[in-house]
Formats: structure tokens, sequence, C-alpha cells
């Protein structure tokens, strides 16, 4: 008997319950009993373990749509909770034998606490990132991508973000070695003029290490901090650095497959107003041809 094995499926199956009721919130009930009735099987759309890996590859050649939901906790001057949606479809385009282009949009829609004496919530648009990465169709053992972001001025006030255009590089590579993959995306976008607070400079990496479980198909464990710096910033107030993991596992909402994750990052290091902590939750409709 394997002590430490048998603790991994303790803890594994206890996460999963807590997942899959996260799930049920953001489902109609006549979803939830299909969601949690079916447990993740092989089919035509491939099997759970085959999509985790690809919903784990940023520029996998599958079309999907995640919903991503951000509590910052502790955010602000009066640790208040700023909440941010964000609505990522990723559309992959093939152009030849040997290349494909995938997109990949960030539509947030942020829930932001007052920052000043009298200032209320503000809900809305913010700034909308689009970014393109060439990638080669037939990767080998590392798998990358390299293009550029371009953030559109879409925000609805100025509370949630600036107002004047900007772009920068992109850049994503990973490998994946048995049940991990692992990997990371950078990018660093400047904006076209402004001033004050329209003006920007925002170094963005997310690394990620994912561990898929060989005894449970579909479910992963996943580190993936999204590590950011506001080069106009004061010195001592740029960088936010969380820490933290999440659970993710595949499951179907009848032949529909989604992959769901929810976890928690404590930022260790951030600006005086930045939050304290992070409680993320996703839903990633997947496509896969």
């Amino acid at each position: 008997m394997n002590p430490l094995g048998s603790l991994e499926e303790a803890w594994t199956a206890r996460l999963l319950r807590l997942l899959r009721a996260a799930v049920a919130l953001g489902l109609t009930p006549g979803m939830v009993g299909t969601a949690l009735a079916q447990e993740p099987q092989a089919g035509a759309a491939g099997s759970a373990e085959e999509l985790a890996r690809a919903a784990q590859n940023p520029i996998a050649a599958m079309i999907s749509v995640p919903f991503q939901n951000n509590m910052n906790f502790g955010y602000g001057p009066n640790d208040h909770i700023q909440n941010v949606l964000n609505i990522q479809p990723v559309v992959p385009f093939s152009l030849n034998e040997d290349w494909n282009l995938v997109t990949r949009t960030i539509l947030p829609l942020i829930s932001q606490p007052g920052m000043t004496p009298g200032q209320g919530t503000t809900f809305g648009l913010g700034a909308t990132q689009f970014s393109a990465f060439l990638s080669p169709a037939q990767a080998g053992r590392l798998i990358w991508g390299a293009g550029a972001v371009v953030q559109a001025p879409t925000t609805t006030d100025q509370a949630l973000g600036s107002n004047v255009w900007g772009g920068g590089p992109s850049f994503v590579a990973l490998t994946m070695a048995g049940p991990w993959v692992i990997g990371g995306l950078v990018n660093n976008i400047w904006s076209a003029g402004g001033e004050g607070r329209n003006k920007y400079n925002t170094l963005t990496m997310q690394p990620f290490v994912n561990y898929n479980f060989a005894s449970s198909p579909g479910t992963y464990m996943s580190f993936s901090p999204l590590i950011t710096s506001n080069w106009e910033a004061e010195s001592g107030q740029q960088w936010t650095v969380p820490l933290g993991l999440a659970l993710g596992q595949i499951l179907r909402i009848g032949q529909q497959p989604i992959n769901a994750q929810l976890g928690a990052y404590y930022n260790a290091i951030r600006p005086d107003i930045g939050p304290e902590w992070q409680l993320r939750f996703q839903i990633q409709f997947l496509f896969p041809r």
C-alpha cells in the first residue's frame, strides 16, 4: 500500500467536490445535473486527458472561450473587493502546412470600488487586449509562439483604465513531459502617447507549471501566477507577484467539453493599494476539431 498515493487520491477527491460545486453555481439547474452526472470520457472530441493538455496550451490549435472571474480582496485604500471578469476567446487560423496564427483576446468587465472619499463603485468595460502568435503547425518538444499584442481603448470610464492605444511584443513557450506541462507567457505594452493616468508601460509574465493526475484523467493541479510590473509607478510600487495554486477538471455539459478551474493566490509582493489576495474561477468552453 502506498500511503502517499492514498493521500493524493483523498485530497484530489475533496478538491474535485469543491470545484464541481463552484461549477454548479455558474450553471442553470438543468445543466448541473448533466455536468455532474457525466464523468470525463473519451469521444469524438478527444479524451479528457487530451483535452486537459490542449486547454493548458495557450497556443493550441483549438477554439476555446474562457470566462475567468477574478475576485481581488483588500483592493484600494479602503481594502475593498474588486471583481474582474475576463472574457478571453482563443481562435487559431491555419496559414499553411507549416504555420498557425493563434489569436487571443481579453475583454475585461470590471467592478471597481471607490478609490477616493465619496467615490462609489464603477462598473464597465476595461481596455481590450488582442494578441496574435505565429506558431509552427508541427511542434516538437518545445512549443512556441511569437507575435504582438495591441491594447484598444475600450474603457467606458476613466476609473477603469487608459483611453489611449498601445502595443508591444508577446512571446509564449512551453513543453510537455510526462504528466507535466511547463511554460510561460510574456509581453510588454507601451501606450502610444498619453499623459498622466493615460500613459502606461506594463510588463506581464505568466509562468505556468501544471501536473496532470494519472489516477484521474482530466484532473490537474496548476501554478500560474500573473506577475505584472507597472514601470510608470514609483519605486517599490511597481511589482505584483502572486503565489498560489489552482485545481482544474475537464467536465462535459451534454457533449460540450469544458475546462473548469478554481484557485487562490496571495500577492506576496504588491503596491500599497494592490489587492492582498485573489480568488480565481474559470469556465472554459472547448471546441476541438
